[in-house]
């Protein structure tokens, strides 16, 4: 066992759209204007606001998921490890929540950022919608920080205020919360990020990113206690955490589809494949003509919709992804990925020709399809897993498709649904989950496992 004492914080909030992502931005910025070393964190199995996290900082955000890391004592060990390892060489750690504070699986918090405050022992700042509130500001603040004992909750921020409003209340904010008040953040229309069906637009959308955070920055600069929050994160218990011990299996060159429309990967994962003995190359399905030469293929989520047409166009990049699956070259693919394996994607009216892999048509819908965590069966052997072994995992789409699979079983984590899911044929493992491999490593290691027989001719 090993000892953690990184400084570190953790931004949450009463529910979404209170401004957490757009203080988090703020103070990264702020930090690396300070000549800091920042490691950041997101909560849940958000992807996009850790792009914009990575793009602020020019280093990668790591989600750290209590859920997905496999429940229980295993998700907490997860988070603590890879917490330890991600932040070991900066100077503090922020972490930003996901949803409400308490927001987690079901009726309950489970996996909440609440949480994984306690997982990490990550003293917690709540972001506050100022807009339109007076005193009644203070008693939401309250609330969130005595609805359980145990908040770790040391201060606010009021977002959307305006500096007299602000100060004016500042003192009986902190009189009736017993919290501290650390700064305030006005609305800044150059800093303004917009949104989608999925939420926030990626990092790489924003065209003009940094001059947006640029903005934030410079007030924030001045709106913000950022002294006093550095202050505040080295009063972070120590937590101790297990070190990593995961030994390579062989060596494969894996190809990573990443592009503008498959974006979506934890960089923890990619980094457990590293580990495992594999090498990694990027390829677009979008902008190049043929697979590199690999051993093994990972088509992760995305926008792959917003493309269609030009997707559908690149016939050579559809061509030799198809004859490479066909040479039974071991391909992992989710949600985004496995819709484009499909053989034709329609909307509108309009029918694309995809990639062909897999049958039948994906399409878009009007509403979100199968929300939420849940936790994934295998009911036959296949590239990942033997059957009955199982992942905990997440969907998240406004798609669906006529061939969903049936190699495993998804339960809601409610347990009051279940469906099939997964195209397995092969070494073909394919379907709508988005999972963590840190959840399961064995299952991670199967893969590369069979990308290492690829490599050898077997």
């Amino acid at each position: 066992m090993a000892t953690c004492n990184m400084p570190r914080v953790l931004l949450a909030a009463p529910h979404s759209g209170s401004g957490k992502t757009t203080v988090m931005c703020a103070l990264l910025e702020v930090l690396r204007r300070q000549g800091m070393t920042v490691a950041a964190f997101k909560s849940g199995p958000d992807y996009i606001d850790a792009m914009f996290h990575s793009r602020i900082l020019g280093t990668p955000s790591h989600n750290l998921d209590l859920f997905l890391f496999g429940r229980g004592r295993q998700g907490c060990r997860t988070a603590r490890t890879l917490l330890a390892h991600n932040s070991c060489q900066a100077d503090i750690a922020v972490l930003e929540g996901a949803m409400g504070f308490y927001d987690g699986v079901g009726l309950t918090s489970e996996a909440s950022a609440y949480d994984l405050a306690r997982a990490v022992a990550a003293p917690v700042i709540f972001v506050v919608d100022g807009k339109g509130a007076a005193l009644s500001l203070a008693a939401q603040i309250r609330g969130l920080a005595q609805f359980r004992d145990d908040s770790q909750a040391i201060g606010f921020i009021v977002n959307t205020s305006k500096a007299g409003v602000y100060e004016y209340y500042k003192k009986i904010w902190e009189q009736e919360t017993g919290l501290e008040a650390l700064g305030y953040m006005p609305y800044v229309a150059e800093g303004s990020l917009s949104s989608r069906h999925l939420g926030l637009i990626t990092a790489d959308e924003v065209g003009d990113l940094q001059c947006r955070v640029r903005a934030l920055a410079e007030t924030a600069a001045s709106t913000l206690q950022w002294q006093r929050i550095v202050e505040l994160a080295k009063i972070a218990r120590p937590f101790t955490y297990e070190e990593e011990l995961v030994k390579p299996v062989g060596t494969a060159r894996i190809a990573v589809a990443k592009d503008e429309a498959f974006c979506f990967y934890y960089d923890d994962e990619l980094r457990l494949f590293q580990q495992l003995g594999a090498e990694i190359v990027y390829f677009s399905p979008l902008h190049d003509t043929a697979l590199p030469p690999c051993n093994g293929i990972y088509i992760g989520g995305g926008y792959p919709e917003l493309y269609a047409r030009h997707l559908a166009d690149n016939e050579s990049m559809r061509s030799s992804l198809r004859q490479a699956i066909e040479r039974n070259i071991p391909c992992f693919a989710e949600c985004g990925g496995f819709m484009y394996l499909m053989e034709h994607f329609k909307e509108d009216g309009r029918t694309y020709d995809w990639a062909g892999v897999i049958p039948g048509t994906t399409y878009m819908t009007d509403t979100l399809t199968r929300f939420g965590y849940i936790t994934v069966t295998a009911q036959k052997d296949t590239l990942l897993c033997n059957a009955g072994e199982t992942i905990t995992a997440h969907e998240f789409h406004y798609s669906d498709s006529t061939c969903n699979g049936d190699a495993c079983e998804a339960h809601k984590a409610s347990g009051k649904r279940h469906w099939p899911c997964i195209y397995a044929k092969g070494n073909l493992f394919a379907g709508y989950p988005h999972m963590h491999l840190w959840g399961n490593i064995d299952w991670a290691r199967n893969f590369i496992k069979a990308c290492c027989k690829a490599a050898q001719g077997h």
